[in-house]
Parts: structure tokens; sequence; C-alpha cells
């Protein structure tokens, strides 16, 4: 592991900038996801309807592609894995968990952990809120 001063200097390849996510719908999940943020939903042109992205102001982003014969990810499990998830921090997991669900997410059954939670989004991708007390007002 490199120290982070020599992580600093080090010259980028590349700059992180979107995480696509695949689905039947991206409307629907664009506007799941954008209620969820706070932050605003983009569409990259006006006749696309396969690729919608969301406006975040603190850089990277999440994306929604269009995906014909969509099969959702299945959490827990390795049939149709997961392949990755997204976790968004939030002050109180009650609170979160009440906001999330009034928004069309699902609990999983299983709950492996005590300070986060796991949810499925419209589309059956697994996504997690995380305990951060450090926002807490």
């Amino acid at each position: 592991m490199l120290a982070p001063a020599t992580l600093h200097e080090m010259n980028a390849i590349a700059r992180f900038s979107v995480v696509a996510l695949d689905c039947p719908d991206p409307a629907a999940l664009a506007a799941f996801y954008s209620a969820l943020t706070g932050w605003t939903v983009r569409p990259v042109g006006p006749d696309d309807h396969d690729w919608i992205e969301l406006q975040s102001e603190s850089g990277p982003t999440i994306a929604f592609q269009r995906v014909v014969d969509y099969r959702p990810p299945v959490w827990p499990g390795s049939e149709h894995p997961q392949q990755l998830h997204l976790d968004f921090d939030v002050p109180d997991l009650d609170e979160g968990e009440r906001q999330v669900l009034a928004l069309g997410a699902r609990k999983t059954v299983s709950q492996p952990g005590k300070t986060w939670r796991v949810f499925l989004d419209p589309a059956d991708h697994p996504f997690c809120l995380v305990l951060d007390p450090s926002m807490r007002a």
C-alpha cells in the first residue's frame, strides 16, 4: 500500500465520473435515486431514453442504462450475483429506512450487519444505508 503523500503525487490516468446500473426502465430508476440523493435527473439527449444520469454537485454520479431482457441480481446469492452495490451514509438508520421504503425500496430478509441495512431498489439492485453518526445535526 502506498503512503498518502505518494498517492497524492501520482499522476492519474483517469478520473472516476460515473457508475452505470443496468435496468429495464432508466427513467423510473433515475427518479428513485434522485429522490434518495437529492440529485437532479439529467437526460443525456432529448431522444435518448436508454441512458439517463443524475447531476451530482460532488463529482461522480450514477447513470441508468436500459437493458432488454434485464435479469436482476439476487442478493444474497450467486446465481445472478450483484456484481456491485451502492452505499449511502445516513445519520439515522430507522429514519433512512422509513424514507427509502416510502420511495419504493424493499428491505432484504438477510441483514448481516448492525450499522448498515441492505435494501433492493425498484430494479432489484442491492444498496445499503450505512450509519454515519457524524452526519447528525
